[in-house]
């Protein structure tokens, strides 16, 4: 392999990509989204091509036109905008029409499917960044204690659950009970409403889907995560270890120590 396309989204992960990919002699040919990506993502890759969400025959266009292959997806779309930013090409519109909903994973992996019926291979996210991945353990000085760790395998239960019913992979628990769960706002809105609710000493748990398509939309946190929960007081953040993306791993760990909250990877 000596070119790799990115299918570029919003917040750091494409550029860290990038950089990596650059680094192992791979030559970066990224699609970027209006709106979402960085543009300073332009920086680190061989050639950029800007897109509107749902440019599906564009895409495509310019990963054969620049001989690519082998693609990944990474970084985030806010989800929102599927009912305001989103601008189908026909190609897109033809996957859509096969299809009785927009969840996530049927959505990319429909897109995917028509991607590599192209001669497009779509390989996991985290292929060149196993590192990213979360690992098993308490990361954090405080351990969560007993009554909070029944709220992580409560709250993992029920986020297996939703994750299953492609809903969401997060949700906010107090004491037995749910205090909010993922939807289309995204991880950092449920912990605030979450937190509204609970008031403070909220337990986070995010993990993948049942069956979860490693190639995109895995579960990921980062220094913001641990920020949005130090503004509602939320006392531990459980994550899936080997299936959840981590960013700033040191920045999150050094704020979460400096707040009382425990940061956990845990397995099935």
């Amino acid at each position: 392999m000596e070119r790799i396309g990115l299918i570029a989204g919003s917040g750091q992960f494409p550029t860290i990509f990038s950089k990596v990919a650059t680094e192992r002699g791979l030559k970066v040919y990224a699609v970027a989204h209006e709106g979402e990506t960085d543009p300073r993502l332009a920086t680190f890759v061989e050639a950029v091509k800007w897109v509107k969400i749902g440019q599906l025959k564009k895409i495509i266009a310019f990963f054969k036109k620049n001989s690519v292959r082998d693609a990944v997806m990474a970084g985030a779309i806010t989800k929102t905008k599927m009912f305001s930013g989103v601008r189908p090409d026909l190609m897109a519109l033809k996957v859509l029409a096969t299809m009785d909903h927009t969840q996530d994973d049927g959505l990319l992996r429909a897109f995917a499917g028509e991607m590599e019926k192209e001669g497009i291979t779509i390989h996991p996210s985290t292929f060149l960044l196993p590192e990213l991945l979360a690992k098993k353990g308490c990361w954090t000085r405080r351990k969560p204690t007993k009554s909070e760790m029944a709220d992580v395998r409560f709250g993992w239960r029920i986020v297996r659950e939703i994750g299953r019913l492609d809903i969401g992979q997060s949700v906010v628990v107090r004491g037995g009970s749910v205090m909010a769960v993922e939807a289309i706002d995204g991880t950092d809105a449920t912990i605030r409403r979450g937190g509204r609710l609970g008031k403070e000493k909220t337990v986070v748990v995010k993990a993948s889907k049942p069956d979860q398509d490693m190639r995109f939309d895995m579960p990921a946190v980062g220094l913001k995560t641990i920020q949005t929960m130090c503004e509602v007081g939320a006392s531990v953040l459980a994550i899936e270890a080997g299936k959840t993306v981590v960013f700033d791993r040191e920045e999150m760990v050094a704020m979460a120590n400096q707040n009382g909250i425990a940061i956990v990877g845990i397995e099935e």
